[in-house]
Order: C-alpha cells, then sequence, then structure tokens
C-alpha cells in the first residue's frame, strides 16, 4: 500500500533555535570557545555618535564573515542567502526564525568602508594572543611560503602602463658594501645607486591592484601573491598580499618584519628555493636567526661545466676553473656581484672550453656575489640531519594551509565577490 506524507507546511509549532543546533557543531563549539565582546572594542571609534539610527551589531557582521570562510561559501550575497536560510547560522548570529538578517551590501559596506585593514588586523592579532595564551602556537619555527589566488578580473581587460621599477630595500645597504669592495680592489665607486628603469606592465582595468601571473603550466591569469608564514601547529602568524607578478622574494621583508616583531622568540625561517637569494640569508643570519632552504639545482646549459666546478681561492682573490686556469678579478658590479674572467689566450686552445663558454671573445666569466658566504652558510645547515627534518614538515605545515584554504574556504578567488 501506497504512503503519501502529509504536506504541513502551515502548522504552527513551538521550537527553540537552541534545541535544534547539535551540541557537537563546529559553530557550538566556536561560540563556547571564543568570547566575541572585544570587537566592540576595536570598532568603537569608528561609528558616529547616536543620529537615530541603530547600527547592525558589528559582532554579527564579523561571525557572518566567519562563517563565509569556515563554509567556504563563494561570495558574500550567498553567505547572506544561507544566514537568512539556515538555522544553525541564525543561532550563531543570535537572530531568531521571524527576524530579518544583515543584507549583504551592508555587510559588504561595512568591510570596504568602516573595517579598516588596521582594525581587521588588531582583531587578527587579538585571536592569535589568545590562541598563544592558551599555548597552542609554537612561534619558534616559522614556516614561510607564498600562493597564487585568482582575482575576480578579466586578462582581457587590461592596459600596458609604463611603471618605475621598485627601489629594492637593501639597495643602499648594497650600494655602500659594493663601492667599499671595489674600494678594496682599487676600482673607483660608484655615484650612487642605479636610476630607476620604468618598466612596462599590463594593469587591469577591473582591479589594478592584481597582477598578471603566468607559470608553468598555469593559464595567464591576473592573480594575487599571499605570502603566509605559520608555526608547525599551522596556526597562521602573519600574511602580506602582493601583486601577482611580485616573485615571493621580493614581498619577504614585509611578511619578515610583521611576524618578527610580534614574535621575538622566532629561532629558524623555514622556506622554499624561491627565497635561496643572498640578502634573504644575510637577513635571516644577521638577525641571529637559521635559514631552512632546500637545495636548487643549478640553472643553465646542461652540457656546460656546473656554478660549483668553479672554485673559489679567498686567499688570492681568484676563480680556478675545473682546467685548473686561474679566473682574475674583474670588477664588481651595481648588481653586487664580483666578476672573474679568463685570459682569451688561454681558453682559445682550452679541450675544455665547448662544456665552459660559447662567447665570441673566448673568454669566462664567474659571477660571485658579495654576500655569497651567506648563502654558503645557508647550504652547510641544510645538511643538518636536525633542520632536513624541519624542512620536510613543510608539507605537514604551509602547504596544508594553502590547501585548506583553496579547497575549504573559498580561497580560490580572491576577495568577496559581490
Amino acid at each position: 500500500m501506497l504512503n503519501k506524507e502529509k504536506e504541513e507546511r502551515n502548522q504552527l509549532e513551538f521550537v527553540s533555535l537552541e534545541d535544534l543546533v547539535p551540541s557537537d557543531h563546529i559553530l557550538r563549539k566556536i561560540d563556547a570557545a571564543v568570547d566575541f565582546t572585544p570587537i566592540y572594542d576595536f570598532v568603537e571609534d569608528l561609528y558616529c555618535p547616536d543620529n537615530g539610527r541603530p547600527s547592525i551589531d558589528p559582532v554579527v557582521l564579523f561571525k557572518m564573515v566567519l562563517i563565509h570562510h569556515i563554509f567556504g561559501i563563494p561570495s558574500l550575497r550567498r553567505t547572506a542567502e544561507e544566514v537568512r536560510a539556515n538555522i544553525y547560522y541564525r543561532w550563531f548570529i543570535g537572530y531568531t526564525l521571524n527576524e530579518e538578517t544583515p543584507h549583504f551590501s551592508t555587510l559588504s559596506y561595512n568591510f570596504k568602508h568602516r573595517y579598516t585593514s588596521v582594525v581587521i588586523e588588531e582583531i587578527f592579532y587579538w585571536i592569535l594572543d589568545e590562541i598563544n595564551k592558551a599555548g597552542y602556537l609554537s612561534p619558534e619555527a616559522v614556516f614561510v611560503d607564498g600562493t597564487h589566488i585568482k582575482a575576480n578580473a578579466n586578462i582581457k581587460k587590461v592596459v600596458k602602463k609604463a611603471v618605475p621599477q621598485a627601489a629594492r630595500i637593501y639597495g643602499e645597504q648594497l650600494m655602500e658594501e659594493i663601492n667599499q669592495d671595489r674600494e678594496e680592489h682599487g676600482k673607483r665607486p660608484f655615484d650612487g645607486p642605479k636610476e630607476s628603469e620604468e618598466k612596462t606592465v599590463n594593469e587591469s582595468t577591473t582591479d589594478p591592484e592584481s597582477g598578471v601571473f603566468h607559470k608553468g603550466e598555469h593559464k595567464k591569469c591576473l592573480a594575487y601573491t599571499a605570502l603566509t608564514a605559520c608555526d608547525k601547529n599551522v596556526y597562521i602568524m602573519g600574511m602580506t598580499m602582493n601583486p601577482g607578478n611580485v616573485h615571493d622574494s621580493a614581498a619577504f621583508d614585509g611578511l619578515y618584519d610583521q611576524v618578527t616583531k610580534k614574535f621575538l622568540e622566532i629561532q629558524e625561517v623555514v622556506m622554499d628555493a624561491g627565497f635561496k637569494t643572498p640578502w634573504i640569508s644575510k637577513r635571516v643570519i644577521d638577525d641571529g636567526r637559521i635559514p631552512v632552504l632546500p637545495y636548487t639545482r643549478p640553472k643553465g646549459n646542461k652540457d656546460f661545466f656546473k656554478p660549483g666546478d668553479f672554485v673559489y681561492d679567498e686567499y688570492y682573490d681568484c676563480v680556478i676553473c675545473p682546467e685548473n686556469h686561474v679566473l682574475s678579478y674583474s670588477t664588481t658590479n651595481r648588481d653586487g656581484y664580483e666578476e672573474f674572467k679568463s685570459k682569451s689566450y688561454i681558453c682559445e686552445n682550452c679541450p675544455s672550453r665547448k662544456h665552459c663558454t660559447n662567447n665570441a671573445k673566448g673568454e669566462k666569466t664567474v659571477l660571485k656575489h658579495i654576500w655569497s658566504d651567506y648563502l654558503e652558510i645557508a647550504e652547510d645547515i641544510r645538511h643538518t640531519p636536525e633542520y632536513k627534518a624541519l624542512y620536510d614538515k613543510r608539507k605537514e605545515t604551509i602547504e596544508r594551509v594553502f590547501a585548506d584554504a583553496k579547497e575549504k574556504h573559498a580561497m580560490r578567488i580572491y576577495g568577496f565577490v559581490k
């Protein structure tokens, strides 16, 4: 016998939201563990005196954004719709079944015009401090990496624009040491830093702050680079957002300053090969910290000698080639590289020339950065079993952060899709 369920949609019932939310639901756990009232102190100065129009509770707005990210909802408009329809979300923000929940435009407007990046950062570090006080944070080793997040902008809507190249943060220090090195070799010092050159970039007309990203098999697109630092327990300790065409090593200093000022107890900085530069190694080591970096495969012609085949003789300040010939110091260029050049009359008849250089003059030039000693220290650290094991934890920490952010928290598209 066929049973047909009765449709009782119009039946009135007395229910309590408290009874409808399961005891093991994640929002109930968050509500029990976190006291959201400090948010009022952070935003108090952002509201005008009483003008007769009651404002939306700021804690409600922040809870809605929390729902947006925890459950990976792709846009604020969709988040507002889900909050209106979902009894668990209503319970979390403190709204009854009959109350009108905040409109998505209210949510969007407040986070665009009222809650500044300073306020968001204060709230972020307040949460991080609470985690630290509870004993869950382990800031001694910090894992740093960057990931690209696609911008919500059309790659076809770009204009070409000439912009000055950004000055390197360490430019003055580098030039000072370059001139010192040149003087020690009897060379005239440079008058000053190299004049800033212009470069042509494609700027989005929709989202000018993004940058064109194209690497490997990735499709060319407008994107952002999210440079992030976390601890071994996968708690994010800091993050900077940069245009997608900015290399990780160029954006490193901003993030490094952010996390080291907040966490003085950082001892090791674990990074991938993209951060293996003379400046980053020098900065971390000079600060009394340990850079943990991986092996990097030599670049260039695979049929040529590798850079490691040329040995620097510190006593005589020269380079010895694989055929035991001397490459003498020539100059130190503006980029901080000492140039060692061979004698063309020696290289002309060298049996290994085809594996060394295809220079028309028959000269071989070897470059050595004035901060290369720091890279050698980083290489020595790399071979230590303790730091090998620490580097292997990247896949469990920073790479896990990016995977979860993109798969679970709707971070494949940057920002709020309105």
